[in-house]
C-alpha cells in the first residue's frame, strides 16, 4: 500500500509501506559511473588538504612512503573491506604504484585513485552478474562449509574459478543470515539480496567527482590517525541538510537502505510525528512540493539524490 498526501512544511512524500516483491533480476546491466579523472579543482583541494596535514597535524608525520601504504590499503578497504571484489593480480598491480603515491598526492595528483576506481567497477559489474546467476540457483544448505568473514583474514581471489566459489558461499551465507535475523526465506530473500546488490551497483555507477576524491583523500588523512577526515563540499551540504530536516523540516532522519530510501527514525516532536503518518521503515518513494505539485518518483534514486529533491 501507499501512503499519499502527507502534509508537511514544504513538502510531501509517498512512503510505501511493507515489502514490495521484484523480478530477481533487476536489468541494469553493465553501470558505470562518468568520471573524467582529476579536475584542476582536484588538485588545488589536494594540494590544500596536504598542506592542512603537514602543518595543523598534531602529529607533525611527514607524508612519505609509510603513509602513503597506508593510504592505499585504507582506499582498498574503503571499496572493498571483504576482500570480494578485486582479484589478488589487481593488488599487486597496484601494491606497484604505492610508494609513488606519496609524491603524486604531494604534487596534487589523485590519478590513481581514478585507476583503482575503474578497476573496482569492472569487477563488481562482473560481480552482479554472477549474483543474478547465482539467485536463480539451487543451495544445499545440508553440505558444510567455511567462508571467512575476518577482513584481516580474508585473501583476495586468485582467479575467476576461486572468486566465483568464494561469491557462492557468500551468497549462501547471505540468505542463511536473513533467514536467522529477519526470518526470510525462498524468492523473498533471493529478492531482498538482488535489491541490495543491485543497489550497490547503481550507488557505484552515480557516483561523482567529488566522491571519489572524498574517498581518497580520507584514506590519506585517516592514515594519520582515524579522527582526521576530508569531507567534500556535496557531502557537507547534504549533512547539513539532513541535519535540518530532522530539526526543522519533516522531522524524520532518512537512510538508504538495500538500494532505497528509507525512514530511520520519526524526530519526537517533529512534523512527522505530529502527522502520524509517517512511520520508521517506511520507503520513500515520491517527493513533492506543497498540497498540489506534481509528485516526482525517487524510488530509485539514491539517498543524496532524495536530499537533493526535498531540499
Amino acid at each position: 500500500m501507499t501512503l499519499r498526501g502527507l502534509s508537511l512544511p514544504r513538502l510531501r512524500m509517498f512512503a510505501a509501506l511493507g515489502l514490495i516483491a521484484l523480478p530477481l533480476t533487476l536489468g541494469i546491466g553493465m553501470v558505470r559511473a562518468e568520471l573524467t579523472g582529476p579536475t584542476v579543482q582536484d588538485r588545488q583541494i589536494t594540494l590544500a588538504v596536504t598542506r592542512y596535514m603537514r602543518e595543523g597535524h598534531i602529529s607533525r608525520h611527514e607524508l612519505n612512503d609509510e603513509i602513503a601504504e597506508r593510504t592505499l590499503s585504507n582506499f582498498l578497504k574503503t571499496l572493498d573491506v571483504q576482500k570480494v571484489y578485486f582479484y589478488q593480480s589487481d593488488v599487486e598491480s597496484f601494491d606497484l604504484q604505492e610508494h609513488d603515491l606519496d609524491d603524486l598526492i604531494r604534487r596534487g595528483n589523485t590519478e590513481f585513485a581514478f585507476q583503482v576506481f575503474n578497476v573496482y567497477q569492472k569487477r563488481l559489474n562482473e560481480r552482479i552478474t554472477w549474483v543474478d546467476q547465482l539467485l536463480t540457483m539451487p543451495f544445499d544448505f545440508t553440505v558444510e562449509e567455511d567462508i571467512t568473514r575476518d577482513p584481516d583474514t580474508a585473501k583476495y581471489a586468485k582467479d575467476e574459478a576461486e572468486a566465483k566459489d568464494l561469491w557462492r558461499k557468500k551468497i549462501k551465507y547471505d540468505l542463511l543470515v536473513l533467514k536467522a535475523t529477519e526470518k526470510l526465506e525462498g524468492q523473498e530473500a533471493r529478492d531482498k539480496l538482488s535489491r541490495r546488490y543491485h543497489g550497490l551497483q547503481k550507488r557505484m555507477g552515480q557516483l561523482k567527482q567529488d566522491e571519489l576524491l572524498e574517498w581518497y583523500l580520507t584514506a590519506m588523512t585517516t592514515s594519520y590517525d582515524p579522527h582526521s577526515t576530508y569531507m567534500s563540499p556535496s557531502t557537507k551540504e547534504n549533512f547539513e541538510i539532513q541535519m535540518r530536516l530532522n530539526l526543522q523540516g519533516i522531522g524524520a532522519q532518512l537512510q538508504y537502505d538495500d538500494g532505497y530510501t528509507v525512514v530511520h527514525k520519526v524526530i519526537p516532536g517533529g512534523a512527522a510525528d505530529k502527522d502520524g503518518r509517517l512511520k520508521k521503515k517506511d520507503r520513500v518513494v515520491g517527493v513533492g512540493q506543497g498540497e498540489s505539485g506534481p509528485i516526482r518518483d525517487v524510488g530509485d534514486q539514491s539517498l543524496n539524490e532524495v536530499v537533493d529533491q526535498i531540499r
